[in-house]
């Protein structure tokens, strides 16, 4: 049963992650970030900002290791990240489902060339995002793994600090890559600001909580690795101080 579960939210979670490609960059699905008419701002913007709050809520309290120390007393530790997997993706369709275009236009690329560089820009910030999940470990990231190791009664080996490819460049290239994602347009909307900066501001935020779990994780592992890695933007290496 777990493995099951684990399966079929690992699709929904598929679906998810491919239609957040087709939402924010206006491909031809029934629901867009532009799509539908607008109607008023003020509305508009509360609904899409109570929107984004669910998703940010759910997505911080439940990643936090105090959530999950409680949270796993009600539901089996393999299937934990399973259930954490499946309430973020019901938060992005309830997003794209309720969403309100405010289609007013903030900036428009209209030379050509400029149009396609910023498609190609938004393409490899995708790509970053789901390359960087596999550098890590994408299946344990999203539950498979541990619904597998549950089906074959073995126990998971514990967290191992590791900075492969893209790891070694920033510190969160996932985070990365969705700021390219949504930030390289050729046509700025309102509503595509509003989801560009709530975003951005929910990326720095989980960063701040996020390296704070892996410090009380990995101690000065990850204390050294943060003083010689930029955050986002590829930087060269600097040297750990010593002492």
């Amino acid at each position: 049963m777990a493995m099951l579960y684990g399966t079929l939210t690992y699709v929904l979670f598929l679906g998810t992650f491919l239609y957040a490609i087709a939402f924010v960059g206006n491909l031809p699905v029934p629901k867009t970030i532009d799509s539908g008419t607008a109607g008023p701002l003020v509305p508009s913007l509360i609904i899409n900002a109570l929107l984004l709050g669910v998703f940010a809520i759910q997505h911080s309290v439940m990643a936090r290791p105090a959530f999950k120390r409680w949270w796993t007393r009600i539901v089996p530790q393999s299937v934990e990240r399973t259930t954490f997997v499946l309430f973020a993706s019901l938060a992005l369709l309830l997003l794209y489902w309720q969403w309100r275009p405010m289609t007013e236009i903030v900036w428009s690329a209209t030379d050509p060339l400029a149009a396609v560089f910023l498609e190609t820009i938004s393409w490899i910030g995708w790509a970053v995002v789901l390359a960087s999940t596999f550098m890590i470990n994408h299946f344990e990231l999203f539950g498979l793994r541990q619904v597998l190791a549950r089906l074959l009664g073995r126990e998971l080996p514990p967290p191992e600090f590791k900075t492969p490819m893209f790891y070694k460049a920033v510190r969160h290239p996932i985070y990365l890559g969705f700021l390219l994602a949504f930030w390289a347009t050729p046509t700025m909307t309102v509503g595509h600001l509003v989801f560009a900066i709530a975003t951005t501001g929910y990326i720095l935020i989980g960063i701040w909580l996020e390296e704070r779990d892996l410090i009380a994780l990995f101690g000065d592992q990850y204390r050294r690795y943060r003083q010689q890695v930029s955050m986002l933007i590829p930087l060269p290496r600097h040297k750990a101080k010593v002492g």
